[in-house]
């Protein structure tokens, strides 16, 4: 039984940000002690003081520790009904508008699964436009906090428990047939990857025509929410689009300073 010590767990938390620069006040209590404890069973201590001890012993610890606070769950086109809206009512959009560039940025990428996926959107609108040609206006960054899933999105390569929401057809067209299943080399020059924190560093530089951050709100106190729509509202361009996760929703300023598009699929249009 662990020991739910406030002070103890202030205590541990407040290391954790010091020491690792991690965010720890901006998350929501619960989700932290809840997987705090994974850890600390996986140890075998039953209080935040004997696992502060250990982050001190192990250094192996805390990379263990930072990976089970961030969020890595992510598939290839996760929720296929999510992409079939941005297919139908974004990528056409972007693509006719008179810019230059196509800027995307997946925010809280993982290990590279969503990035590819949108870049395989476009990719597919410009190829059955007979418009590939231009397919070099699109440039998607993804960005995460977590350095071993960025590794692993850049050498994209997916295994078989990846494509369960993947069509048929974008598989056998899009990624090679036999494992490792590594994404086309077409896909690979659109997308590139960074590390960034959502909570201490600004936006990527640049107006951005499409964000994507599904299932990384929610577990972020209210404040911290109204803080990053803001944020994505200063990165988006007008017009722009913000598709959020199936269970988060618009709060703050930000209720009237986008309009949805897809309610149901939680797209928003900046005003």
């Amino acid at each position: 039984m662990l020991e739910q010590s406030q002070g103890d767990f202030q205590e541990l938390t407040r290391k954790i940000s010091v020491e690792r620069g991690f965010g720890c006040a901006s998350y929501k209590e619960k989700c932290l002690r809840r997987r705090i404890a994974v850890r600390m069973r996986a140890r075998g201590v039953h209080t935040y003081t004997d696992y502060a001890q250990i982050l001190d012993d192990d250094i192996g610890e805390y990379d263990r520790l930072l990976d089970a606070l961030t969020i890595n769950v992510t598939k290839l086109f996760r929720n296929w009904d999510v992409y079939a809206s941005m297919a139908a009512n974004v990528i056409p959009e972007l693509w006719h508008r008179e810019t230059a560039t196509i800027e995307v940025w997946s925010a809280g990428c993982s290990s590279g699964d969503e990035p590819y996926s949108l870049a395989i959107l476009f990719h597919r609108y410009a190829a059955t436009s007979g418009m590939l040609p231009q397919l070099g206006r699109v440039r998607v960054l993804g960005t995460d906090i977590d350095r071993q899933c960025l590794l692993a999105a850049e050498r994209g390569e997916f295994g078989e428990g990846d494509f369960t929401d993947t069509p048929d057809d974008l598989r056998r067209r899009y990624f090679s047939a036999t494992a490792p299943f590594g994404v086309a080399p077409a896909i690979r020059p659109m997308v590139r990857f960074e590390r960034r924190d959502l909570l201490s560093q600004a936006p990527p530089p640049g107006q951005h025509d499409l964000i994507v951050c599904r299932n990384v709100m929610i577990y972020f106190d209210r404040e911290t929410q109204e803080r990053l729509f803001e944020n994505f509202y200063d990165a988006l361009a007008p017009g722009g689009f913000l598709v959020l996760g199936k269970v988060e929703t618009l709060l703050g300023r930000a209720r009237a300073r986008f309009a949805p598009v897809d309610a149901r699929e939680r797209i928003f249009r900046r005003l």
